[in-house]
């Protein structure tokens, strides 16, 4: 009979979850606490290296419980693959593949002299910073197509990996089912990613936000976080795609996620961009 694993065949735990891993394997890193007050770690059991991400209060719980619903319909080979979810002793517990590379906007403090990881990617050439922005993209359309929105997305959801040039998004906690009405005012992000509506209560939050999210990231990445058209490092069709995306006027962006990437693509077949 294979023996059970203890991260991948149990449903609960009556201890707290950092006993736990201790007992079960070794916590290589603990991450530090998240705004959302998760606890993170990675993990190794029986020489294999895990993400496992913990809950004990009543918000943080139903935000790892909307992630799972979320991987449940939503899977690619960009997003690092829930492999269990389980209850411990106080709160609710999501276990992940652990994925290699850079957090763009890293929990760690940097050494000295070293180049931020977000300035690192943003000097990377034109086409690779493309690639990876296509992959952003292409998860976001099929995530449209399962019927989710999301929120909180930014550029410390983005792993990268520099040797392997591979991109990888986490952090889902904030996806929900579209669309859904804003009924806080400002919503979770960060103010570089966000649309107008996401500031203002009573408004429709759905795939035109989604939209301009994707717009800025392309600002975020191929500019470095500038408007300037010369600090962009695409060529001029894509720039006009962007800024059509980041209108303020939501009736003026693009209708869908669907519709904005075949602009983009449509923008990047008439690129002089070499290997584009």
């Amino acid at each position: 009979m294979p023996t059970e694993h203890p991260l991948l065949d149990i449903s609960e735990i009556d201890i707290h979850i950092k006993a736990y891993l201790k007992q079960i394997g070794e916590i290589t890193y603990r991450f530090p606490e998240h705004d959302s007050r998760c606890q993170s770690f990675r993990v190794v059991v029986d020489n294999q290296r895990w993400f496992v991400k913990h809950g004990n209060i009543p918000q943080t719980i139903t935000w790892l419980k909307q992630a799972a619903r979320f991987h449940t319909a939503v899977q690619h080979e960009a997003l690092p693959r829930l492999h269990n979810t389980f209850t411990t002793a106080d709160g609710f517990t999501l276990v992940y593949d652990w994925v290699d590379g850079e957090g763009l906007r890293p929990e760690r403090e940097l050494s000295d002299g070293e180049m931020h990881p977000r300035d690192r990617f943003c000097a990377l050439p034109a086409a690779e910073i493309i690639d990876a922005l296509n992959v952003i993209y292409n998860v976001h359309v099929l995530i449209e197509k399962r019927g989710f929105i999301a929120e909180d997305f930014y550029d410390g959801c983005i792993i990268y990996d520099f040797e392997k040039k591979r991109i990888h998004l986490y952090d889902f906690d904030q996806y929900h089912p579209a669309p859904f009405v804003n009924d806080r005012g400002r919503l979770y992000g960060s103010r570089r990613f966000m649309a107008p509506e996401e500031f203002q209560k009573g408004e429709r939050i759905d795939e035109k936000t989604n939209v301009f999210m994707l717009g800025r990231t392309a600002f975020v990445l191929l500019a470095n976080n500038s408007d300037s058209r010369n600090d962009w490092k695409g060529n001029e069709a894509m720039w006009q795609v962007a800024k059509k995306a980041t209108n303020t006027d939501k009736q003026l962006r693009y209708q869908s996620v669907i519709e904005f990437v075949s602009a983009w693509y449509a923008a990047i077949a008439a690129s002089n961009i070499p290997n584009v």
